[in-house]
């Protein structure tokens, strides 16, 4: 079929380049595929540039690129023919392919075996591993294509590895791109390449939407992004949106392919994995780096000093998290000081504790509101807060971080649910919570101590009365 003539300029809503860029390393690689028998669109052509952009020296210009795109649009035979090319030029290269799901590495790897066979790319190739779990692409050259699927483990315990590929980068949280990044770290000229969908409300998606995030608002100058989409408002079955999104449809992708896909995802899905459009407002972004949130971590007041408050939280599995927030001046200092599973428990615990003047904050939509009829019934001082009290703690949480005034007690729970947490919308202002929509995610920690410090920063600490330590240590369950 005929071929899209497309610049990328005219396709692509966003291109994002780096800095610095004097080279490329394309027209060998597109020489080198052309010798092969393939061709590329317009687009591709323009990305592939981009892509092995070089500064002066040589190097690769973009540390990390990013190419968010939908599903049939050509992304994988770029990222195939690129790599193969590569391979050729350079003896010895290893790739590492790896997808989130096992699904997905099987059928890339298919397909490019089927590359790999081909009469004029079967003599570059020495051995093709189809054995479970080593599949591989071995050239007589001496480079490699290794695929596997992150959700299997794949990918950990590689060395001088030259070109890194995430697919379903949607699907890619940070601690598995820190786990696989360090396979690069002795690489003469590394190549770290990131492509999916726009991730769901529910993916672990911070790396690939921090990406996006940080190359849209200029941030970055060693980053390379381009996205190709439609309009975000845009009528879901609208041709020309299609085109706008898929610069193969309809001469490759036609439009039964696009209905197909219609029929078998929800439109929230279709438009994201077809149309290439992102949430209007993204969940995924972290609240903080693991880096900086280490470097938070304090021992804070001692044993004696009582909280300005505490917050409640419960899982979807009923587990049960207190949080206390104490005020020093301008700085806030967050920790878990109760864990357990038993409401009666933790209610008598807070009881003793808070006393009648220490205040006890609890979310409305939260499993732990139960709790608060027996706090109140114990003379407690409980506040049952609403989604715009939510959003208003989330924002001082996110402002505090921001702004150096926030400290913790580096405990393991804080720290996995702090960093696991996505946000969800809250109203048309802007302002969001922390997402308990996930059973799987454990956040209830994080939004125990939020809450906590959302009463504290308008609370003034006791300074009278019998001095008790909430500290956790000895009252974890």
């Amino acid at each position: 079929m005929n071929r899209s003539t497309q610049l990328l300029s005219e396709v692509a809503r966003h291109v994002v380049a780096p800095s610095g860029v004097t080279a490329t390393g394309w027209p060998a690689v597109r020489d080198t595929c052309s010798r092969l028998g393939w061709e590329f669109d317009g687009w591709q052509e323009g990305a592939g540039k981009l892509i092995l952009g070089k500064r002066p020296g040589g190097l690769y210009a973009a540390d990390l690129v990013g190419l968010a795109i939908g599903r049939q649009v050509g992304k994988t035979y770029l990222f195939a023919a690129l790599t193969f090319a590569l391979c050729l030029l350079n003896p010895g290269l290893t790739v590492i392919w790896t997808a989130h799901r096992v699904k997905t590495a099987k059928e890339t790897f298919n397909s490019m075996a089927g590359l790999a066979s081909q009469d004029k790319v079967r003599p570059h190739i020495a051995q093709v591993i189809r054995g479970r779990g080593d599949e591989s692409l071995l050239f007589t050259n001496g480079s490699r294509i290794m695929f596997g699927a992150r959700e299997a483990g794949f990918g950990r315990g590689f060395t001088n590895v030259g070109v890194l590929m995430f697919d379903e980068a949607q699907i890619l949280s940070e601690s598995a791109m820190e786990d696989m990044i360090a396979s690069q770290n002795v690489a003469e000229n590394p190549l770290t390449i990131l492509t999916g969908t726009p991730p769901r409300p529910r993916d672990p998606g911070e790396v690939f939407t921090t990406l996006r995030q940080d190359a849209i608002a200029g941030d970055s100058d060693d980053v390379l992004y381009i996205e190709l989409s439609a309009d975000p408002d845009c009528d879901s079955m609208d041709r020309s949106q299609w085109r706008k999104a898929n610069p193969s449809f309809p001469n490759r992708t036609p439009e039964r392919s696009m209905l197909r896909m219609f029929k078998n995802l929800s439109e929230d899905s279709f438009r994201r994995e077809a149309l290439g459009i992102w949430d209007a407002v993204s969940v995924h972004r972290p609240l903080v780096s693991p880096q900086r949130w280490a470097e938070m971590a304090d021992v804070g007041p001692s044993d004696d000093v009582k909280p300005n408050a505490f917050g409640l939280d419960m899982s979807h599995g009923r587990s049960i998290a207190v949080s206390t927030c104490w005020i020093e001046g301008e700085s806030a200092h967050i920790e878990m000081v109760w864990a357990g599973a038993d409401p009666t428990v933790a209610v008598e615990w807070i009881a003793e504790r808070a006393g009648r003047r220490i205040p006890v904050v609890v979310d409305a939509m939260s499993p732990a509101a139960s709790m608060a009829q027996e706090l109140k019934a114990r003379r407690c001082s409980v506040s049952v807060t609403s989604a715009a009290n939510m959003a208003q703690a989330c924002g001082a949480l996110e402002n505090r971080i921001a702004t150096d005034a926030l400290t913790h007690g580096g405990q393991q729970e804080i720290t996995d649910a702090i960093l696991s947490a996505r946000r969800r919308p809250i109203r048309d202002a802007g302002g969001w919570a922390l997402d308990r929509s996930d059973p799987t995610s454990q956040i209830y920690p994080i939004v125990a101590a939020t809450l906590a410090l959302l009463a504290a920063s308008s609370t003034r600490r006791p300074t009278n009365g019998e001095r008790v330590s909430t500290r956790r240590g000895a009252v974890l369950l």
